[in-house]
């Protein structure tokens, strides 16, 4: 048996412009399923306690995964993402599943709309529009100048109406790095081998995820990173923003945010 063949991806500074891809979903396909979705989208409208028929803006939805279930719940979802190839994925599945683009009492109201834009710099009409605004899936903390994190969470207060509720869900860095962990591999439902290195700078605070996946006699090298953020300091971005965060889970559960949680939902209310 020959050598295998390698393919090295050129990662760019703002590697989050070319990341979201078809590989991107092929990396994490072992991490999405429906049932778990569901269950985290029940979860945001116990937090969230909207009406049926909200106006809810999913901040880089992917390929729609939560987007969908919330419109499925009866609410007029928007959803905004930067990927192109992520909401191609997301478009093709929500007419599968049928869901509306504009709502309609026969549809219960339901209501599903796919947007391509930059999180810093959301639509300018989009002000007050929205009764509810979720940040799922570590889908923040990609930009080198943490100032651009700012600049997201002052969005989602300016596109909130008053009394509006955001949920922000992801890595919490305190329980990050009370349990880190530098290496893991698993194998995807195709057989494509996953390994991922990990690596911690405690001064700009960003976790470097390095990606070697083997399918076959081909090896692919991918990296990324994000910038963790421990609770207080989301609550004083967000207090900056006019938002008061106002619950902390360790994660999607009904228990409180410990120092030892790796993941935090925070929900906030615009005051």
């Amino acid at each position: 048996m020959g050598p295998r063949a390698a393919v090295r991806a050129s990662v760019p500074a703002a590697w989050w412009k070319t990341y979201f891809d078809q590989g991107y979903l092929r990396e994490y396909a072992p991490l999405f399923h429906a049932e778990e979705a569901r269950a985290q989208v029940g979860r945001l409208l116990e937090v969230l306690a909207v009406p049926s028929g909200a106006r809810v803006l999913d901040l880089a939805c992917g390929q729609g995964r939560h987007a969908e279930v919330l419109a499925e719940a009866g609410h007029d979802v928007v959803g905004l993402d930067l990927s192109r190839p992520l909401l191609e994925v997301a478009r093709r599945s929500a007419r599968k599943r049928g869901i509306p683009s504009r709502p309609s009492r026969g549809s219960a109201w339901r209501a599903l709309r796919y947007r391509h834009g930059d999180m810093r710099r959301l639509p300018a009409e989009w002000r007050g529009r929205f009764d509810a605004v979720v940040n799922l899936f570590t889908s923040f903390g990609f930009f080198d100048d943490p100032a651009d994190d700012a600049r997201v969470i002052a969005e989602v207060g300016r596109v909130l109406r008053r009394g509006g509720m955001f949920v922000w869900q992801g890595g919490s860095r305190d329980g990050v790095m009370a349990r880190f962990l530098g290496a893991d591999r698993w194998t995807s439902p195709d057989g494509m081998a996953v390994a991922q290195e990990r690596d911690f700078d405690p001064l700009t605070g960003f976790l470097t995820i390095r990606s070697t996946w083997t399918r076959g006699r081909t090896v692919e090298h991918r990296e990324h990173r994000i910038r963790l953020y421990t609770a207080d300091r989301l609550a004083a971005l967000m207090r900056a923003a006019g938002l008061t965060v106002v619950a902390a889970y360790d994660g999607f559960s009904e228990a409180p945010l410990t120092r030892r949680s790796a993941e935090m939902v925070l929900v906030a209310r615009k005051g």
